[in-house]
Formats: C-alpha cells, structure tokens, sequence
C-alpha cells in the first residue's frame, strides 16, 4: 500500500509536467509561425523539437507509473489563455517564455531535489537546461520586438501579465488528491518560494523596459 501510494504521488507528478509541456509543444508551433524574423523562426523550430522530446520524455515515464492521472484544470485555463486570448507576438513572448518558462525551472529543480538517483532527477536536470535556454532566448527576442512596439502594445503586455499571474498562482499551489496532503503541509513555504518567484518576474520585465509597476501580484 505505501509503494502504492508512492507510485500515485510521483504519477501525478509527472502527469502535471506532461501536461505543461504539450501546452509548450503547442505554443512553440504558435512561435513558430507568427515571427516575423528569419533567426527567430530557425530558433523556434528548435524548440519546437526540444519541447516535443520533453512530452515523449514524460509519455515514457507515464508508461512506466500507469498512465496520466488528474490534469490540473489552472494549467488548462493558461492553455486557452496563451493558445487562443493572447493577440499580439509580444504577448506570447513576454508570457510564455519571460514569464511562465522561468517560473517553471524552479519546480524542475525542487522535482529533482525530492527524487534523487532516478531518472526522474535525470530528466529535470536536462529540462531546467533547456527551459534555461529558451528562457534566455526568449528575453533576446522580447527586446528586439520591444524595440519597435508602441505604447498600446506594452501595455497590453501588463495586462495580459495581470489575467496569467493570478491562474499561475493557482497552477503553483493546485495540488491532486495524491497530493492534497503535501500541499497542506507545504502551504506557507509553497507561497513564500511563489512569492520570491513572482518578483523575480517583475524583475526581469524591469529590465526590458517594460512599466509593470500596475502588475497585481496575488501575493
């Protein structure tokens, strides 16, 4: 019953990253088409490669705990969010690879942390090197496309950041029953690490110029 339960905590764990990257397998493709630049088309076909290894990476691992468990119903709201709500490439830059790519890595290295000397531990290493990686190009790329933006299109930007953060928030504290009890446990330094990475995020908007001193941070 214990291996049992153990083998549901980190099925339900995987099934969550799973879930994360087919949203950015799709977002990717979204990239891929809507850039204008040739540099940043050849770089998004890239990541396009990279995320869809990540989803067989995590399909393999499903195989092996039993299959998909609970999807988390906050990572399906970003999904209609990024995927249909969000309007300009600004936004799905600025959103999807400023923002939700590094709030991700975190959650890869604490995955890591908690799983050491598996291939779970393995695979998160590799992710947070490539989640670092378009992390990084992403924020090149914001700068260029900010470079020539108006006014209206930055602040479309804040309030975009406005809608995503407070369902990111939920996604970050959402747990599945399997690990309802974790959750509890983990409430308060769940929302202090939150904490510390939404103002991280504000940092990094800081530094493309962008005015984000109208950005709610749920906490």
């Amino acid at each position: 019953e214990k291996k049992a339960r153990r083998q549901d905590v980190w099925r339900s764990v995987v099934t969550q990253q799973y879930q994360a990257d087919i949203l950015a397998v799709k977002m990717a493709a979204q990239l891929l088409n809507a850039a204008p630049h040739h540099e940043a088309r050849l770089y998004y076909s890239t990541m396009v490669q990279d995320e869809s290894r990540h989803v067989e990476a995590w399909l393999k691992l499903l195989g092996e705990v039993g299959g998909p468990g609970t999807r988390d119903p906050y990572l399906d709201e970003l999904a209609r969010m990024f995927l249909d709500d969000l309007e300009v490439l600004e936004e799905k830059v600025f959103l999807m690879q400023v923002f939700f790519e590094r709030l991700i890595i975190p959650r890869f290295r604490l995955i890591a942390r908690s799983s050491r000397g598996t291939v779970l531990e393995d695979l998160c290493n590799r992710l947070t090197i490539d989640d670092g990686i378009h992390h990084g190009a992403g924020m090149a790329y914001e700068r260029v496309l900010l470079e020539t933006a108006t006014k209206r299109t930055k602040q479309k930007l804040v309030t975009a950041a406005n809608r995503m953060l407070p369902i990111f928030v939920d996604h970050a504290l959402w747990r599945p029953p399997e690990r309802a009890w974790i959750g509890r446990a983990m409430h308060s330094r769940d929302v202090q690490r939150l904490r510390e990475d939404l103002d991280d995020g504000v940092r990094l908007a800081n530094s493309l110029g962008l005015d984000v001193s109208d950005v709610a941070l749920p906490y």
